[in-house]
């Protein structure tokens, strides 16, 4: 007998539009093959220490923009909770900090994940901050695909918020 392909799913959620549609399609994935789902918010306190470093930012810019960052995460991984509820799933969500790539990969080797979800392509709806981030974002999601354990899968699916409510 053939086993499944997947058993639990870790999606990277940052705020962006195209992170929050793999949210969604991962809700919809664990729901459609009854898998454990969980969501992961990164707190870049990597970049936020090299910012500090270089003397862009000074320890109490750090501190503040590191609160944000965090009351951002919570904001989101509350959102993609009341997401789940909706359609009946079970998620787990965890904010981390460090460096994303690298917490992403420990979030899925630690819940010894077969999948792990990532955003793809900018929406038409993003805004200019997160169009700003689009270059970053992508050389965080090289590093996860590179390094992941387990397999990846760009969300690219344009359909996906049809796909959801259909769900």
């Amino acid at each position: 007998m053939l086993k499944p392909l997947f058993k639990k799913i870790v999606v990277a959620v940052n705020g962006s539009s195209s992170s929050l549609l793999a949210a969604m399609y991962g809700i919809i994935m664990a729901k459609q093959y009854k898998c454990e789902l969980k969501a992961v918010y990164v707190v870049d306190t990597a970049t936020l220490r090299q910012l500090e470093i270089s003397r862009f930012f000074v320890p109490d810019e750090s501190a503040r923009y590191e609160a944000n960052l965090d009351s951002d995460g919570r904001h989101y991984l509350d959102y993609v909770c009341d997401l789940a509820k909706q359609k009946g799933v079970k998620l787990q969500t965890e904010l981390r900090k460090g460096s994303v790539w690298s917490e992403i990969i420990t979030v899925a080797d630690d819940f010894k994940a077969d999948l792990i979800l990532l955003g793809g392509k900018k929406n038409e709806n993003d805004s200019m901050n997160t169009i700003l981030r689009h270059s970053r974002l992508s050389v965080t999601n090289s590093e996860i695909i590179g390094s992941a354990n387990c397999n990846v899968l760009v969300v690219c699916e344009n359909e996906v918020e049809k796909l959801f409510k259909l769900a």
